[in-house]
């Protein structure tokens, strides 16, 4: 199995912490920065990994880090590769509204995400979809959702029991980005 040459993985203690060692063991040479105080150096990654976490707590320094957000939307635009999972997804999008206010995030994908009480919903589950011909499997647990108007997916996700369930799955240039948190086999095959 190939790996790519180097990947970036986001990870702190919280904002981006929901990572298996498995996957990070399966992505071979691979570099932590921090987008609360670290600026990555994106020139010759291969891939970039945005686990989920709950960047909804961390707005405030995630806003600060302006540079770390406008190398990773650099980095989107010019065909960078991007797997950005759950918190990762919410990080990409144009911005987070909390009850407190509404938080600029990365801006690669157009969408904004809502983490206000009023309009949390807990979506649980294991998740499989199928695209460009692989199945992909993973679980999902957020109570974060988008504001109207929902994103397009790519791909039709099922629970467990084979039922369709309204999980979106965004393709933009190489970034693949959902809620739904990838299980290791899924992400090597994302790196084949």
């Amino acid at each position: 199995m190939a790996t790519p040459a180097r990947t970036l993985i986001a990870r702190n203690s919280e904002a981006f912490s929901f990572i298996y060692q498995e996957v990070i063991d399966a992505l071979g040479e691979v570099e932590f920065f921090d987008p609360e105080t670290d600026v990555p150096c994106l020139d010759d990654a291969a891939l970039l990994y945005l686990p989920g976490g709950y960047p909804e707590k961390h707005l405030d320094a995630l806003v600060a880090n302006e540079a770390c957000r406008q190398a990773i939307e650099c980095y989107a635009r010019s065909g960078g590769r991007i797997v950005a999972e759950c918190g990762g997804m919410m990080y990409l999008c144009q911005c987070i509204v909390t009850d407190q206010g509404e938080y600029p995030m990365c801006g690669v994908l157009p969408h904004r995400i809502t983490a206000r009480r009023a309009d949390r919903r807990l979506s649980l589950g294991y998740r499989r979809f199928v695209l460009d011909g692989k199945e992909f499997r993973g679980h999902e647990f957020h109570y974060t959702r988008f504001l109207p108007p929902e994103p397009h997916s790519v791909a039709q996700v099922y629970n467990a029991l084979g039922e369709p369930v309204p999980t979106v799955v965004m393709r933009y240039n190489n970034v693949l980005a959902s809620y739904t948190h990838l299980a290791c086999g899924s992400i090597t095959q994302l790196i084949e």
